[in-house]
């Protein structure tokens, strides 16, 4: 990661966003929620325009024809008490005071969102925790940060804290209903009454705790405590929400071994309606006068969606199609997708494998 990190450049990111971002519309994805954390040249130094990354972001989301939620992200440590490694310097603004003093200068756009993340409470030092979420709270923007994902990282806040990571966010001001945790995976009993009773929403992203074997978090619980729900893809090695749906569900039966967790429905829901909402959209996720016309459709005669009455489209949606099922989709009432051709970047595969050869060297 580090390697391909070092070698970004504003007009590589751009490339590389443009086309990550072509592949979310083609997968019925409207609006991305990007934990922006590439901020400056190699070894630190900023470039002339200081959020030329940042705005390298936006213009791609432009041109791919989704909507960003621009999450600039605070990283301004390795690890408790660590200082930024040599290959994180370009990620890292000092401290969280001048991190906000180069947000301030980002600009939103009718297609774009600038939200603040923290990275994580082992990138973020204790004492700084409470700007980042100061500005947040400030300008109404929304605030993620990764949390609990592994074991190793809780631990680790434990030996330097006395305390978890949730605990240590609700010390500085972190929770609260604007922020949302991603993953949640590995909570004690009071943090996930912490987090629900702070209404901090959660994002899961199953396929990505699948893959690095992170485990599985407790999303019934969470919610039923009163967090909201949504789900994102993060890594991206799979760009698909209805398996994130669906993953969800299933990762659920597995552990507890019974079914029926969340209807169709709801989970149709936390991969729109509440991640529009996790990223600051309230006026997204629902078909509805006067809100936002981004919506996408699902073919139902497809190998995996052929059979099933009509009106159990929503079940055949989640329990049985993929992101290749998807035929249009429409951002603000325009046609980005349709019959399942990006309108904007008509090869789609090329443009991601051109800009990933790019980055090889």
């Amino acid at each position: 990661m580090y390697s391909v990190a070092d070698r970004l450049t504003p007009e590589t990111y751009h490339r590389l966003a443009r086309a990550v971002y072509a592949e979310m519309a083609l997968a019925g994805i409207t609006a991305v929620g990007e934990f922006h954390y590439v901020h400056h040249a190699p070894g630190g130094t900023p470039y002339a325009d200081p959020n030329a990354m940042g705005e390298a972001l936006i213009e791609a989301a432009a041109d791919a024809g989704i909507r960003i939620t621009l999450l600039d992200t605070a990283y301004l440590s390795a690890g408790f008490g660590q200082p930024p490694t040599a290959h994180q310097l370009r990620f890292s603004d000092g401290d969280a005071e001048a991190w906000a003093e180069r947000c301030s200068l980002l600009k939103e756009r009718d297609h774009a969102r600038i939200g603040a993340a923290i990275h994580s409470v082992r990138a973020v030092p204790a004492g700084q925790l409470t700007t980042v979420a100061r500005w947040a709270q400030e300008r109404g923007a929304p605030l993620h940060v990764h949390l609990s994902e592994q074991t190793a990282e809780n631990d680790a806040c434990r030996e330097a804290h006395g305390r978890t990571p949730t605990q240590l966010l609700a010390e500085h001001g972190v929770l609260g209903r604007g922020t949302t945790g991603v993953h949640n995976t590995h909570l004690t009993e009071e943090d996930i009454a912490l987090l629900g009773r702070s209404g901090t929403g959660t994002c899961m992203c199953p396929t990505t705790e699948r893959d690095l074997a992170d485990g599985i978090g407790p999303a019934v619980a969470l919610q039923r405590a009163g967090s909201p729900l949504s789900l994102g893809s993060d890594s991206h090695a799979v760009i698909d929400l209805l398996e994130e749906a669906r993953a969800m569900e299933l990762n659920e039966r597995l552990r507890t071994r019974t079914r029926g967790h969340w209807t169709a429905a709801a989970l149709l829901r936390a991969a729109s309606a509440d991640g529009h909402a996790a990223l600051g959209r309230d006026d997204a996720g629902v078909l509805e006068a006067g809100a936002a016309a981004d919506f996408t459709t699902i073919a139902l005669d497809s190998v995996r969606t052929a059979g099933p009455l009509p009106r159990l489209g929503a079940e055949t949606a989640v329990f049985a199609a993929s992101a290749a099922d998807v035929s249009h989709t429409v951002v603000a009432g325009r046609h980005v997708v349709r019959d399942g051709v990006h309108r904007l970047v008509p090869d789609v595969p090329k443009a991601l494998a051109d800009a990933v050869a790019a980055l090889r060297g």
